[in-house]
Protein backbone atom coordinates (compact mmCIF):
# COMPACT_ATOMS: atom_id res chain seq x y z
CA UNK A 1 0.00 0.00 0.00
CA UNK A 2 1.52 3.19 -0.95
CA UNK A 3 2.22 5.40 2.07
CA UNK A 4 -0.36 8.60 2.25
CA UNK A 5 0.39 11.96 1.42
CA UNK A 6 0.60 15.30 3.45
CA UNK A 7 -3.10 16.38 4.09
CA UNK A 8 -1.77 19.96 3.35
CA UNK A 9 0.50 18.99 0.69
CA UNK A 10 -2.76 16.96 -1.12
CA UNK A 11 -4.91 20.33 -0.92
CA UNK A 12 -2.00 22.43 -1.85
CA UNK A 13 -2.32 24.45 1.61
CA UNK A 14 0.62 25.76 3.67
CA UNK A 15 0.01 24.32 7.68
CA UNK A 16 -1.00 27.64 8.91
CA UNK A 17 -4.42 28.30 5.91
CA UNK A 18 -7.35 29.11 7.70
CA UNK A 19 -11.01 27.59 7.70
CA UNK A 20 -11.83 29.71 4.02
CA UNK A 21 -8.24 28.76 2.62
CA UNK A 22 -8.90 24.90 3.26
CA UNK A 23 -12.25 24.92 1.85
CA UNK A 24 -11.43 26.97 -1.17
CA UNK A 25 -8.66 24.38 -1.94
CA UNK A 26 -10.70 21.80 -1.36
CA UNK A 27 -13.90 23.18 -4.06
CA UNK A 28 -11.88 23.97 -6.47
CA UNK A 29 -10.17 20.23 -6.12
CA UNK A 30 -13.33 18.26 -6.21
CA UNK A 31 -14.63 20.08 -9.49
CA UNK A 32 -12.09 19.01 -10.96
CA UNK A 33 -11.66 15.84 -10.07
CA UNK A 34 -15.44 15.02 -8.93
CA UNK A 35 -16.03 11.52 -11.54
CA UNK A 36 -19.21 12.73 -12.58
CA UNK A 37 -17.56 15.33 -14.71
CA UNK A 38 -13.88 14.71 -14.87
CA UNK A 39 -12.38 12.51 -17.47
CA UNK A 40 -9.26 11.45 -15.70
CA UNK A 41 -8.58 8.02 -15.62
CA UNK A 42 -7.66 8.48 -11.77
CA UNK A 43 -10.40 10.96 -10.58
CA UNK A 44 -12.06 9.03 -8.39
CA UNK A 45 -8.51 7.75 -6.22
CA UNK A 46 -8.27 11.55 -6.50
CA UNK A 47 -11.39 12.99 -5.36
CA UNK A 48 -11.33 10.78 -2.70
CA UNK A 49 -8.29 11.46 -1.17
CA UNK A 50 -9.11 15.75 -1.49
CA UNK A 51 -12.04 14.45 0.05
CA UNK A 52 -10.23 12.63 3.26
CA UNK A 53 -8.08 15.82 3.44
CA UNK A 54 -10.81 18.25 3.78
CA UNK A 55 -12.59 15.98 6.47
CA UNK A 56 -9.63 15.70 8.65
CA UNK A 57 -8.23 19.39 7.78
CA UNK A 58 -11.70 21.29 7.93
CA UNK A 59 -12.36 19.47 11.54
CA UNK A 60 -10.88 21.05 14.77
CA UNK A 61 -10.13 18.32 16.14
CA UNK A 62 -8.98 15.92 13.90
CA UNK A 63 -6.79 18.68 12.58
CA UNK A 64 -5.42 18.89 16.09
CA UNK A 65 -4.52 15.54 16.19
CA UNK A 66 -2.84 15.32 12.63
CA UNK A 67 -1.01 18.07 13.06
CA UNK A 68 0.48 16.88 16.71
CA UNK A 69 0.28 12.83 15.13
CA UNK A 70 0.39 13.08 11.57
CA UNK A 71 -1.30 10.24 9.85
CA UNK A 72 -1.26 8.17 13.19
CA UNK A 73 -3.48 10.33 14.87
CA UNK A 74 -6.79 9.06 12.48
CA UNK A 75 -5.71 5.33 13.28
CA UNK A 76 -8.61 5.36 15.34
CA UNK A 77 -11.35 6.72 13.00
CA UNK A 78 -13.70 4.59 11.07
CA UNK A 79 -14.71 5.79 7.47
CA UNK A 80 -17.58 6.69 8.97
CA UNK A 81 -16.25 8.68 11.87
CA UNK A 82 -14.13 10.29 9.47
CA UNK A 83 -16.52 12.08 7.81
CA UNK A 84 -19.00 12.53 10.67
CA UNK A 85 -19.11 16.28 11.43
CA UNK A 86 -18.59 16.95 7.55
CA UNK A 87 -20.81 19.38 5.90
CA UNK A 88 -20.36 18.74 1.68
CA UNK A 89 -23.61 20.61 1.34
CA UNK A 90 -22.26 24.12 0.19
CA UNK A 91 -19.60 22.71 -2.18
CA UNK A 92 -22.10 19.72 -3.86
CA UNK A 93 -25.09 21.83 -3.63
CA UNK A 94 -27.54 19.73 -5.94
CA UNK A 95 -25.51 16.14 -6.11
CA UNK A 96 -26.81 13.16 -4.90
CA UNK A 97 -24.69 12.73 -1.22
CA UNK A 98 -25.42 8.97 -1.77
CA UNK A 99 -23.65 8.66 -4.51
CA UNK A 100 -20.83 10.61 -2.93
CA UNK A 101 -20.74 8.86 -0.15
CA UNK A 102 -20.31 5.44 -2.00
CA UNK A 103 -17.86 6.60 -3.88
CA UNK A 104 -15.71 6.60 0.09
CA UNK A 105 -16.51 3.31 0.14
CA UNK A 106 -19.08 3.55 2.93
CA UNK A 107 -22.06 1.85 0.31
CA UNK A 108 -25.52 2.12 1.64
CA UNK A 109 -24.74 1.40 5.19
CA UNK A 110 -23.64 4.75 5.95
CA UNK A 111 -25.98 8.20 6.64
CA UNK A 112 -25.40 10.77 9.02
CA UNK A 113 -28.89 10.51 10.73
CA UNK A 114 -29.94 8.32 13.66
CA UNK A 115 -30.17 4.90 11.55
CA UNK A 116 -26.43 4.75 11.27
CA UNK A 117 -26.37 2.46 14.35
CA UNK A 118 -24.09 2.77 17.47
CA UNK A 119 -21.31 5.05 16.69
CA UNK A 120 -18.04 4.43 18.61
CA UNK A 121 -16.33 6.84 20.71
CA UNK A 122 -13.47 9.08 19.85
CA UNK A 123 -9.81 8.17 20.77
CA UNK A 124 -7.81 10.34 23.23
CA UNK A 125 -4.45 11.53 23.00
CA UNK A 126 -1.19 11.58 26.01
CA UNK A 127 1.84 12.08 26.64
CA UNK A 128 4.72 9.62 28.93
CA UNK A 129 7.76 10.77 29.68
CA UNK A 130 10.21 8.01 30.55
CA UNK A 131 13.39 8.38 31.61
CA UNK A 132 16.68 5.92 29.39
CA UNK A 133 16.93 3.69 32.09
CA UNK A 134 13.69 3.15 32.21
CA UNK A 135 13.15 2.93 28.35
CA UNK A 136 15.58 0.03 28.94
CA UNK A 137 13.99 -2.22 31.74
CA UNK A 138 10.33 -0.73 30.68
CA UNK A 139 8.08 0.75 33.56
CA UNK A 140 4.58 0.53 35.01
CA UNK A 141 3.47 4.27 34.59
CA UNK A 142 0.39 5.98 36.50
CA UNK A 143 -0.98 8.32 33.90
CA UNK A 144 -4.35 10.66 34.66
CA UNK A 145 -6.76 11.62 31.74
CA UNK A 146 -10.11 13.34 31.48
CA UNK A 147 -12.47 10.92 29.29
CA UNK A 148 -16.22 11.26 28.18
CA UNK A 149 -18.29 8.48 29.69
CA UNK A 150 -21.76 7.50 29.35
CA UNK A 151 -23.93 9.12 32.16
CA UNK A 152 -24.22 7.15 35.20
CA UNK A 153 -28.23 8.17 35.58
CA UNK A 154 -29.36 8.46 31.68
CA UNK A 155 -27.16 5.89 30.52
CA UNK A 156 -26.70 7.80 27.65
CA UNK A 157 -29.88 7.78 26.40
CA UNK A 158 -29.84 11.96 27.34
CA UNK A 159 -33.19 11.61 28.50
CA UNK A 160 -34.92 11.80 32.03
CA UNK A 161 -35.33 8.15 33.19
CA UNK A 162 -38.51 7.19 32.70
CA UNK A 163 -39.05 9.69 29.97
CA UNK A 164 -38.86 9.32 26.46
CA UNK A 165 -37.48 11.26 23.88
CA UNK A 166 -40.07 12.26 20.47
CA UNK A 167 -39.76 11.32 17.26
CA UNK A 168 -38.81 14.56 15.07
CA UNK A 169 -41.67 16.14 13.24
CA UNK A 170 -39.08 17.55 10.79
CA UNK A 171 -37.42 14.25 9.19
CA UNK A 172 -40.06 12.02 10.26
CA UNK A 173 -37.16 10.20 12.48
CA UNK A 174 -35.00 9.59 9.42
CA UNK A 175 -32.14 11.92 11.01
CA UNK A 176 -32.12 13.52 7.30
CA UNK A 177 -33.45 16.03 5.31
CA UNK A 178 -33.69 15.61 1.63
CA UNK A 179 -34.05 18.68 -1.62
CA UNK A 180 -33.93 18.25 -5.20
CA UNK A 181 -32.76 21.15 -7.22
CA UNK A 182 -31.97 21.96 -10.96
CA UNK A 183 -28.37 21.87 -11.86
CA UNK A 184 -26.21 21.94 -14.82
CA UNK A 185 -26.11 18.57 -14.97
CA UNK A 186 -30.02 18.03 -14.57
CA UNK A 187 -32.06 17.46 -11.47
CA UNK A 188 -29.51 16.65 -8.79
CA UNK A 189 -31.04 15.26 -5.09
CA UNK A 190 -28.96 16.82 -2.24
CA UNK A 191 -29.40 14.59 1.50
CA UNK A 192 -28.53 16.62 4.65
CA UNK A 193 -28.58 15.79 8.21
CA UNK A 194 -32.21 17.17 10.23
CA UNK A 195 -30.89 20.65 11.72
CA UNK A 196 -34.00 20.32 13.97
CA UNK A 197 -32.22 17.19 15.39
CA UNK A 198 -29.16 17.26 14.84
CA UNK A 199 -29.59 14.07 12.74
CA UNK A 200 -30.51 11.50 15.32
CA UNK A 201 -34.53 11.58 14.43
CA UNK A 202 -35.22 11.99 18.43
CA UNK A 203 -36.14 15.44 20.41
CA UNK A 204 -35.27 15.26 23.81
CA UNK A 205 -37.93 17.18 25.59
CA UNK A 206 -37.18 16.09 28.96
CA UNK A 207 -33.37 15.97 28.94
CA UNK A 208 -31.66 14.15 32.15
CA UNK A 209 -30.30 16.33 34.73
CA UNK A 210 -26.83 14.38 35.41
CA UNK A 211 -25.46 15.36 32.07
CA UNK A 212 -27.84 17.85 30.83
CA UNK A 213 -29.02 15.68 28.27
CA UNK A 214 -25.67 15.27 26.56
CA UNK A 215 -25.86 11.48 27.62
CA UNK A 216 -21.84 11.54 28.53
CA UNK A 217 -20.30 13.32 31.53
CA UNK A 218 -16.44 14.37 31.81
CA UNK A 219 -14.71 11.95 34.02
CA UNK A 220 -10.61 11.91 35.14
CA UNK A 221 -9.85 8.65 35.57
CA UNK A 222 -5.89 7.43 36.90
CA UNK A 223 -4.28 4.24 34.81
CA UNK A 224 -1.56 2.26 35.25
CA UNK A 225 -0.02 1.39 31.97
CA UNK A 226 3.07 -0.98 31.07
CA UNK A 227 5.98 0.52 29.02
CA UNK A 228 7.54 -2.21 26.96
CA UNK A 229 11.50 -2.52 27.17
CA UNK A 230 13.34 -0.75 24.70
CA UNK A 231 10.31 1.90 23.67
CA UNK A 232 12.02 4.95 21.46
CA UNK A 233 11.19 8.72 21.45
CA UNK A 234 8.20 9.30 19.39
CA UNK A 235 6.84 5.56 19.54
CA UNK A 236 3.09 5.74 20.27
CA UNK A 237 1.51 2.80 22.57
CA UNK A 238 -2.38 1.92 21.94
CA UNK A 239 -4.21 1.30 25.19
CA UNK A 240 -7.67 -0.56 23.85
CA UNK A 241 -11.16 0.82 24.55
CA UNK A 242 -9.69 3.29 27.36
CA UNK A 243 -10.74 6.43 24.95
CA UNK A 244 -14.10 7.99 24.85
CA UNK A 245 -17.23 6.31 25.22
CA UNK A 246 -19.34 5.72 22.21
CA UNK A 247 -23.00 5.78 21.91
CA UNK A 248 -23.38 2.45 23.81
CA UNK A 249 -21.32 -0.21 26.10
CA UNK A 250 -18.51 -1.58 24.71
CA UNK A 251 -18.32 1.04 21.82
CA UNK A 252 -15.37 3.05 23.92
CA UNK A 253 -12.44 4.28 21.67
CA UNK A 254 -8.66 3.62 22.15
CA UNK A 255 -6.21 5.77 24.20
CA UNK A 256 -2.69 6.90 22.32
CA UNK A 257 0.18 7.48 24.30
CA UNK A 258 2.99 9.06 22.76
CA UNK A 259 6.46 8.23 24.38
CA UNK A 260 9.20 10.80 25.14
CA UNK A 261 12.21 9.47 25.93
CA UNK A 262 14.56 12.16 28.20
CA UNK A 263 17.94 13.16 26.91
CA UNK A 264 20.64 11.38 28.80
CA UNK A 265 23.77 12.72 29.54
CA UNK A 266 26.09 10.22 29.21
CA UNK A 267 25.01 7.81 26.56
CA UNK A 268 23.55 8.65 23.43
CA UNK A 269 21.08 6.06 21.45
CA UNK A 270 20.36 5.64 17.87
CA UNK A 271 17.82 3.16 17.52
CA UNK A 272 19.09 -0.20 19.87
CA UNK A 273 22.30 1.33 20.16
CA UNK A 274 23.79 3.26 22.01
CA UNK A 275 26.69 5.75 21.72
CA UNK A 276 29.58 6.66 24.82
CA UNK A 277 32.65 8.93 24.57
CA UNK A 278 35.10 7.57 27.13
CA UNK A 279 38.32 10.07 27.73
CA UNK A 280 41.72 8.48 28.22
CA UNK A 281 45.18 10.13 29.32
CA UNK A 282 47.98 10.30 26.68
CA UNK A 283 49.86 7.61 29.01
CA UNK A 284 47.10 5.32 28.55
CA UNK A 285 46.95 5.53 25.38
CA UNK A 286 50.43 5.14 24.60
CA UNK A 287 51.33 2.39 26.86
CA UNK A 288 47.60 0.57 27.37
CA UNK A 289 45.70 -0.28 30.30
CA UNK A 290 42.34 -1.44 31.60
CA UNK A 291 39.21 1.10 32.17
CA UNK A 292 35.76 0.68 33.47
CA UNK A 293 32.48 1.17 31.43
CA UNK A 294 29.10 2.54 32.90
CA UNK A 295 26.50 0.51 30.98
CA UNK A 296 22.72 1.48 30.87
CA UNK A 297 21.59 -0.87 33.53
CA UNK A 298 23.88 0.81 35.97
CA UNK A 299 26.99 -2.04 36.15
CA UNK A 300 30.39 -1.38 34.35
CA UNK A 301 32.66 -3.55 32.09
CA UNK A 302 36.57 -3.55 31.91
CA UNK A 303 38.05 -3.17 28.60
CA UNK A 304 41.48 -3.29 27.19
CA UNK A 305 42.95 -0.40 25.84
CA UNK A 306 45.61 -1.14 23.25
CA UNK A 307 49.05 0.07 23.12
CA UNK A 308 49.28 2.71 20.48
CA UNK A 309 45.58 3.39 20.71
CA UNK A 310 44.90 7.00 18.58
CA UNK A 311 42.26 9.40 20.24
CA UNK A 312 38.67 8.44 18.27
CA UNK A 313 38.92 4.76 18.33
CA UNK A 314 35.80 3.23 18.72
CA UNK A 315 35.06 -0.07 20.34
CA UNK A 316 31.63 -2.36 19.74
CA UNK A 317 30.26 -4.15 22.78
CA UNK A 318 27.86 -6.43 21.65
CA UNK A 319 24.45 -6.56 23.07
CA UNK A 320 24.77 -3.94 25.79
CA UNK A 321 22.79 -1.45 23.91
CA UNK A 322 18.67 -1.35 23.91
CA UNK A 323 16.08 -3.63 23.80
CA UNK A 324 14.55 -4.38 20.89
CA UNK A 325 11.03 -3.65 21.09
CA UNK A 326 9.89 -6.32 18.02
CA UNK A 327 12.38 -9.32 18.24
CA UNK A 328 13.65 -8.68 21.65
CA UNK A 329 16.88 -8.62 21.00
CA UNK A 330 19.99 -6.07 22.21
CA UNK A 331 21.51 -3.69 20.41
CA UNK A 332 25.34 -2.45 20.99
CA UNK A 333 27.41 -0.12 23.00
CA UNK A 334 30.06 1.71 21.20
CA UNK A 335 32.96 3.38 23.21
CA UNK A 336 34.70 6.11 21.57
CA UNK A 337 38.22 6.80 22.74
CA UNK A 338 39.07 10.04 23.52
CA UNK A 339 42.86 10.97 24.21
CA UNK A 340 43.26 14.20 26.16
CA UNK A 341 45.75 15.98 26.41
CA UNK A 342 47.07 17.77 29.57
CA UNK A 343 46.54 21.90 28.89
CA UNK A 344 49.69 22.45 31.99
CA UNK A 345 52.80 20.39 32.63
CA UNK A 346 55.46 20.67 34.91
CA UNK A 347 58.53 21.33 34.44
CA UNK A 348 59.70 17.80 34.65
CA UNK A 349 57.67 16.20 32.61
CA UNK A 350 58.34 18.70 30.04
CA UNK A 351 61.67 17.40 30.24
CA UNK A 352 60.70 14.19 29.96
CA UNK A 353 58.48 15.08 26.99
CA UNK A 354 61.44 16.29 25.19
CA UNK A 355 63.71 13.84 26.13
CA UNK A 356 60.91 11.23 24.04
CA UNK A 357 60.25 14.01 21.67
CA UNK A 358 64.30 13.33 20.81
CA UNK A 359 64.14 9.82 21.30
CA UNK A 360 61.64 9.28 18.69
CA UNK A 361 62.66 11.86 16.10
CA UNK A 362 59.35 13.32 16.57
CA UNK A 363 57.62 11.09 14.61
CA UNK A 364 53.91 11.53 13.72
CA UNK A 365 52.03 8.37 12.10
CA UNK A 366 49.33 9.76 10.05
CA UNK A 367 45.40 8.61 11.12
CA UNK A 368 42.71 10.06 8.30
CA UNK A 369 39.57 8.08 8.95
CA UNK A 370 36.91 10.13 10.74
CA UNK A 371 34.62 9.43 13.30
CA UNK A 372 32.12 7.75 11.32
CA UNK A 373 34.59 5.20 9.10
CA UNK A 374 35.67 4.09 12.68
CA UNK A 375 31.83 3.53 13.47
CA UNK A 376 31.78 2.04 10.75
CA UNK A 377 34.43 -0.52 11.09
CA UNK A 378 33.32 -1.55 14.82
CA UNK A 379 30.20 -2.58 13.45
CA UNK A 380 31.84 -4.55 11.16
CA UNK A 381 33.73 -6.45 13.22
Amino acid sequence: MAEKRDYYDVLGVDKGADEKEIKKAYRDLAIKYHPDVSDDEEASDKFKEISEAYAVLSDNDKRQKYDQFGHAGMDGFSAEDMYQNVNFDDIFQGFDMGNIFDMFGFGGGFSRSGNQGPQRGSDIYTEVTVTLEEAYSGIEKEIKINVDKLCPVCDGSKSRPGSNPETCQTCQGTGQVKQVSNTILGQMMNVRPCRECGGTGKIITDPCTECNGKGKVRQTKVLSISIPAGIDDGDRMRVSGEGNSGEGPGLNGDLIVSIHVKRNDTFEREGSHLYFEKQISFVQASLGDKIDIPTVDGKTLEIDVTPGTQSGTVVKLRNQGMPNTRNKMRGNLYVELVVVIPQKLSSEQKELLEEFAEISGEEIHKYEKGFFDKVKDAINS
